[in-house]
């Protein structure tokens, strides 16, 4: 009986491990989606995301929530995200960015 119980317990540790490995690869693979939407909105901006890679990856992320709220969740998806509607609203956002930072910052060379 004490055998069947460690042997259990054993179990449900590997069986959380996995699932526990498997989620973080997941939030992983979100994040590089995200960085590379980002990244990919901010080379057709014109002007620059601010914060770098870490901007990147909000406007990702920002950007697949508006896009998924203004033209659903249609076409290809990787890691949870949609990439057509994240991808122009990753764009819209970095326009909107971009009239804001540069309108409150003014123009830095």
């Amino acid at each position: 009986m004490t055998g069947i119980l460690i042997l259990l317990a054993i179990l449900a540790v590997i069986i959380f491990a996995i699932w526990l490995t498997v989620s973080l690869v997941g939030l992983l693979i979100t994040l590089v989606v995200a960085g590379v939407i980002g990244y990919i909105a901010d080379r057709i901006v014109p002007g620059n995301l601010p914060y770098g890679l870490l901007g990147a990856v909000v406007a990702g992320l920002v950007g697949s929530w508006i896009g998924g709220w203004i033209l659903g969740g249609f076409g290809p998806s990787i890691g949870g995200i949609a990439i057509i509607p994240a991808l122009i609203g990753a764009i819209l956002l970095a326009f909107l960015v971009e009239i804001f930072w540069v309108r409150s910052r003014g123009r830095q060379l």
